[in-house]
């Protein structure tokens, strides 16, 4: 007789009791919506989160909010922190948008990795901060169509590795390249795809916050897109990436993980999204707080278990491929077929 899996719903992030944390009307200039939060914890404990903020053209900026808790009593910078700048810069013609945010300890900086919209459509672009005050732009690192990319905070061989999503076909991808200068980059390779058939994340997947490295390898929270007749439906999956190749999954779970269930996340601008940029590590080194653009609306904060994850992960994640020391085998070679 045949075995069959099911799987019930296990809640692996708490929503905060008070959201949404940060709404348009918290704002200290006008602007139609806040959402899709970069975020990082400041040398001091406090929490910095940079906002994607869209006026009412349309076109979005970058806004900077500090809270010493992480949920409340947030300071908002009395104008955009990090403001389009086209004439020298002519990818940001339409706004910058859905910052990620990693320290990189050999610049002693955080890199903020951005989406900039432009004729074209929405590419990559990078910049570099030391306060969150000033900003060195990079410019434009991948060419539209592509977005929801993170650098990791480690060279691989020598090399910077950077997580993005090219854009095109009928099924989307995430995708890794390699740069030994932050500025041109090359040996791209698919970092995992996008499952077939009835999945919820069959038809687009991106990164969602930069990848948390842990001792059993780096844990991705990702969004999967499923298109139905009302419309896309935005959920969260996890999976597993090899530590010294970060192009390889090793394990990725079946079920999603959080899924548009509030009112302030099913409808809005956007209905039926919920879509992390950012989270913060607390230093416990297990407790998990995930900043998420609800709807494209507002942002909101949900609070897990860097360790119950991983262990949801290991009882309802299909294993891809297994390493042995310096050797890893591949399990499963169609994994998005299953």
């Amino acid at each position: 007789m045949m075995s069959i899996r099911t799987y019930g719903y296990e809640q692996l992030f708490l929503r905060y009791p008070a959201n949404p944390i940060l709404r348009a009307a918290d704002w200290p200039y006008g602007v139609n919506s806040v959402f899709n939060p970069g975020a990082t914890l400041l040398q001091d404990g406090t929490t910095l989160l940079l906002c994607r903020v869209e006026d009412q053209r349309g076109h979005s900026h970058l806004c900077a909010a500090r809270s010493a808790n992480g949920v409340d009593n947030w300071q908002i910078d009395p104008e955009p922190s990090f403001y389009p700048d086209p004439e020298n810069h002519p990818d940001e013609l339409w706004g910058i948008e859905d910052p990620r945010i990693t320290y990189i300890p050999e610049f002693e900086k955080y890199v903020v990795v951005y989406t900039s919209f432009s004729r074209g459509g929405p590419g990559v672009s990078l910049a570099l901060t030391e306060d969150f005050h000033s900003f060195e732009r990079i410019g434009a690192i991948m060419p539209p169509h592509d977005k929801d990319a993170a650098l990791l905070p480690v060279r691989f061989d020598g090399l910077w590795a950077l997580i993005h999503r090219p854009v095109g076909g009928p099924r989307v991808h995430m995708w890794i390249s390699y740069s030994n200068d932050l500025i041109h980059w090359g040996d791209h390779r698919i970092q995992l795809e996008s499952r077939r058939g009835s999945w919820w994340d069959a038809d687009k997947i991106g990164l969602s916050a930069p990848p948390i490295r842990t001792p059993q390898g780096w844990l991705v929270i990702y969004h999967g897109v499923r298109h139905t007749c009302s419309g896309c439906l935005y959920r969260l999956g996890l999976a597993l990436f090899d530590l010294e190749r970060p192009d390889i999954c090793l394990v990725r779970g079946e079920p999603w993980i959080f899924s548009p269930e509030e009112p302030y996340e099913r409808f809005g601008d956007v209905n039926n999204v919920v879509f992390p940029c950012g989270l913060t590590i607390r230093p416990d080194g297990d407790t998990i707080t995930m900043y998420y653009g609800a709807a494209d609306t507002c942002i909101a904060a949900a609070m897990g278990s860097l360790r119950k994850l991983l262990s949801w992960l290991e009882e309802y994640g299909r294993v891809i491929a297994v390493r042995d020391g310096d050797n890893i085998t591949i399990l499963d070679h169609n994994p998005t077929d299953a």
